[in-house]
């Protein structure tokens, strides 16, 4: 697929006190993309569209170049301890994305430009910890990799965490722009992490993103550039040959990777979940979705903020995390699998 182009660009002027946001402007000018003003990358407003379904398609193809505010780092994934802020939003329309929630009426992309005050409250954060190992996941709330061509705030990132004694840098992709990435200074420090599926979720509940063959594609050429390199399977999803379908993706991947990146390969398994909020969203945005999402089929699961979800039964979730890691093992003996969730 082509690297993600923006149809319509906002942004506000006080990015223009930026280089990156002056650079960005001029370079959309000279690209004849439409660019308009917004008062606030949280106050973007008259997208185009006869109705909200279009306003979300619209959004979705939507630039937004802004100052992020607040540097407050959080995160609640398991794989690190603060999230970096780079951008907001993604261009593609995973059926499934917790995004379709968590950005609710905002679905538009972000990119920040005060890269120079987001890498200074990172190193804070690092010299606070030191000297234990900080890590920064920077996938938190977008795909930052499809962005990056236009922006390089992602090639930046990496070079700046990869100058630091104890800082590490974490993202995850489903896009295969990564060329100009390959030739960056990581000094691995940075794990570049690919999103991948049984080819059936990709091709039905996936669509705006590389294909899997990209993405395979995309990890050898990270790899031999030497980054640490890992997987999340997400969201794993019971359909009809499951087992074959999963099965034949770690086969891939195995005839894909190079020999030299497999003693430090990690995994991540996430089982598909969804709220009732979401369930709801989902079915507006994507009414012809195939998505299984049937309460009564599904186990209910307190989260740690309050919020309940749907996930599968305790004996689905086994069989699904048995054959899964047993494919990792026999493919990938020296793979860490850091977690199933």
């Amino acid at each position: 697929m082509e690297p993600f182009l923006p149809q319509l660009v906002y942004y506000e002027p006080r990015a223009l006190e930026y280089e990156l946001g002056r650079t960005l402007v001029e370079k959309f000018k000279h690209m004849d993309v439409e660019l308009r003003e917004t008062t606030s990358h949280n106050q973007v407003r008259n997208i185009p569209g006869k109705n909200e379904l279009q306003q979300y398609r619209n959004a979705k193809s939507t630039l937004v170049i802004g100052v992020r505010k607040t540097l407050t780092f959080d995160t609640s994934k398991p794989s690190a301890e603060y999230a970096i802020p780079l951008a907001t939003g993604c261009m593609g329309h995973c059926h499934y994305c917790y995004l379709q929630t968590t950005l609710g009426s905002k679905p538009y992309i972000r990119t920040y430009v005060n890269l120079e005050e987001i890498f200074a409250a990172a190193d804070q954060y690092i010299h606070e910890r030191e000297p234990e190992i900080t890590r920064f996941e920077a996938a938190c709330t977008s795909d930052i990799v499809g962005i990056d061509h236009l922006t390089h705030s992602l090639k930046k990132t990496i070079e700046h965490i990869g100058q630091t004694e104890y800082g590490r840098l974490r993202f995850v992709t489903k896009y295969h722009h990564v060329n100009h990435l390959l030739d960056a200074n990581h000094n691995g420090k940075t794990r570049f992490r690919f999103s991948v599926n049984a080819d059936y979720v990709v091709r039905h509940f996936e669509p705006g993103t590389s294909s899997l063959s990209e993405r395979l594609e995309a990890a050898k050429k990270v790899a031999e550039a030497g980054y640490p390199l890992g997987f999340i399977v997400a969201p794993i999803i019971l359909h009809d040959g499951w087992q074959r379908g999963y099965q034949e993706l770690f086969e891939r991947l195995e005839a894909t990777l190079p020999r030299s990146c497999r003693n430090d390969l990690t995994f991540e398994l996430i089982q598909h979940r969804f709220t009732k909020p979401a369930k709801r969203v989902i079915m507006k945005r994507y009414p012809k979705t195939k998505l299984q999402m049937e309460e009564e089929e599904r186990k209910y699961k307190w989260g740690r903020y309050g919020i309940g979800k749907y996930v599968y039964k305790d004996e689905e979730a086994e069989a699904l995390k048995e054959a899964i890691e047993g494919y990792i093992h026999q493919m990938f003996p020296q793979a860490t699998i850091e977690y199933f969730t």
